[in-house]
């Protein structure tokens, strides 16, 4: 895709601080990070939703998040890495992987309660779904 922000920064056009490429992956820090080496990591393939990605591209971007994983936690020595798959700021699937410590207050996600016999019906409608 033309404008896409991020095919421009996988291609080069736009620089970035990378930290990984391969043939189908580029991982690059995030310029308006949660914490100091929050990476996101995305297909050079542009997809918008992970929902519309091939099966080798969704078990090749979890593979390399492990590994992102394990070089985030000991390169900046957090305890441990927050991976999250959300957000529609930029149209390009892409995994976000947050430094995380036991004692930085960052807030969780809301939470909310079912109603009587409301879990039974959302379990339903997904169950059909399928």
């Amino acid at each position: 895709m033309n404008d896409c922000i991020f095919c421009k920064i996988s291609k080069g056009e736009i620089l970035s601080a990378k930290v990984y490429e391969d043939a189908n992956f580029f991982a690059f820090l995030d310029i308006n990070p949660v914490f100091d080496g929050h990476l996101l990591i995305i297909p050079k393939k542009h997809v918008v939703w992970m929902q519309e990605a091939d099966d080798e591209t969704i078990s090749g971007i979890f593979k390399l998040t492990k590994k992102l994983m394990l070089a985030v936690k000991n390169g900046t020595g957090c305890d441990y890495v927050q991976v999250s798959v959300a957000g529609t700021d930029v149209p390009h699937f892409h995994v976000h992987l947050i430094p995380r410590y036991f004692n930085d207050n960052f807030s969780k996600f809301p939470t909310k309660k079912y109603k009587e016999g409301e879990m039974e019906e959302v379990a339903k409608k997904i169950i059909s779904a399928l």
